[in-house]
């Protein structure tokens, strides 16, 4: 490796994010290279959560789901996660989690192509996306199936009986990509619906969803949007469907007059149909800041230093801990990557466990995966020199031999 550390200091001298880093609350001597997991906490949120639990709360009381907008509060922020997207306005609604919006999304697909029973994703898609398909799938009857095909398979095998191909769009553990708009297209052109997780992508890289024709999305806000743990999910429902869009939660937000309060179930008109209960006010407040730290932000600025960070932390590691055992998991290209980095190693939860104790943050996937996240709107250059050499100083002492780091820990 021909940089050094002064080298991507002056890089972070040049950069024209470097600002934004003001913006998060970064504990002094982490580095956090897991934004790809849980998104850093930016300042702006406690201040707005204690003003909502204060004063909106406190003293507006009920009053404040009119005086303080609580009850456009939802509408408001699936405008902005909207315009990080490609979303066209009332195409994105913020409500739930991302296992619930997929479900709701699937069975609204199924039900829009009828006579299909297919539901198509890849090997090694995110878990809860297969769990929550086969638990569908299950409750509609013997005669629904998920197939599962290789990655570079998948455009190909969309058949006359595929109701919606499902895909995330960057893969958990090892940040591959696809193609959005050429897979959307190989879709649509046997007829299915594409449905995207997008949980890794917004607000990591540039999505235009509008541009790649998408039928249906949905994504979390507590990664690259920094919403905070647990933060709301969102789904997108193109323009185009929401005429024959049924989704099987119809709660009581979803209908088209709430507070008329009928005995039976009549959709709202448009995205609206997607909402089913009441809306989590605080957790929609901080994940609103979260957003906002993307506020007249140029995605294209963020995926060129995003990509830049992969290739430099990519040259940084194979440097320093040649030797070690490690193994690059993720695409070399960084265009065929998200925004985070991978390596396989025999020990590699212990190993992890030693660097996070060293104050280099990332996480561990079955069954050997070091997963590194670079969320640039508040990581350095410098952060990436000083990573790989605190890895290195891990793999070469054997720091995960000790027992403190071998011990399982409930999240990995």
């Amino acid at each position: 490796m021909t940089m050094s550390r002064a080298d991507l200091a002056r890089l972070d001298a040049d950069d024209p994010l470097a600002a934004r880093r003001a913006d998060f609350a970064l504990p002094d001597g982490v580095i956090y290279l897991d934004g790809n997991s849980l998104g850093a906490l930016p300042r702006a949120t406690g201040r707005r959560l204690a003003e909502v639990v204060g004063h909106e709360w406190g003293e507006g009381l009920i009053r404040s789901w009119n005086q303080a907008g609580w009850i456009d509060l939802g509408v408001r922020v699936a405008t902005k996660i909207g315009h990080l997207i490609g979303a066209a306005a009332g195409e994105v609604a913020v409500a739930d989690s991302t296992s619930i919006n997929l479900y709701k999304l699937l069975a609204a697909a199924i039900g829009l192509r009828p006579g299909r029973r297919t539901v198509l994703t890849e090997e090694g898609n995110f878990p809860t996306d297969i769990y929550i398909a086969e638990g569908l799938l299950g409750q509609l009857g013997p005669d629904y199936r998920l197939r599962r095909v290789p990655a570079a398979r998948i455009g190909a095998a969309v058949d006359d009986d595929t109701a919606v191909v499902m895909l995330t769009h960057v893969n958990y553990l090892t940040g591959a990509m696809h193609d959005a708009t050429a897979l959307t297209r190989a879709a649509q052109a046997r007829g299915a619906l594409m449905l995207w997780d997008l949980s890794h992508s917004a607000g990591a890289l540039p999505v235009d969803l509008g541009a790649a024709g998408a039928d249906l999305a949905v994504g979390c806000g507590y990664k690259y949007l920094n919403g905070g743990p647990g933060a709301p999910a969102w789904l997108y429902v193109a323009a185009r469907h929401h005429a024959g869009f049924r989704q099987p939660l119809s709660g009581w937000l979803g209908h088209a007059e709430p507070f008329a309060f009928e005995d039976g179930y009549r959709p709202a008109p448009g995205i609206a149909r997607a909402i089913c209960g009441t809306p989590p006010i605080l957790s929609l407040a901080a994940l609103e800041c979260g957003v906002d730290t993307f506020a007249g932000m140029d995605m294209g600025a963020l995926r060129a230093k995003s990509m830049r960070m992969g290739d430099l932390f990519i040259a940084l590691v194979e440097d320093a801990c040649a030797g070690q055992g490690l193994t690059l998991a993720s695409p070399r290209e960084a265009t065929r990557r998200g925004s985070q980095v991978s390596f396989r190693h025999g020990q590699g939860y212990a190993a992890m466990q030693a660097l996070i104790a060293r104050g280099v943050i990332g996480d561990f996937r079955e069954p050997d995966v070091m997963r590194f996240g670079f969320a640039p709107l508040y990581l350095r250059y410098v952060d990436l020199w000083d990573a790989a050499e605190a890895l290195r100083e891990v793999l070469v002492s054997r720091a995960y031999d000790r027992l403190e780091h071998r011990q399982r820990a409930a999240v990995t």
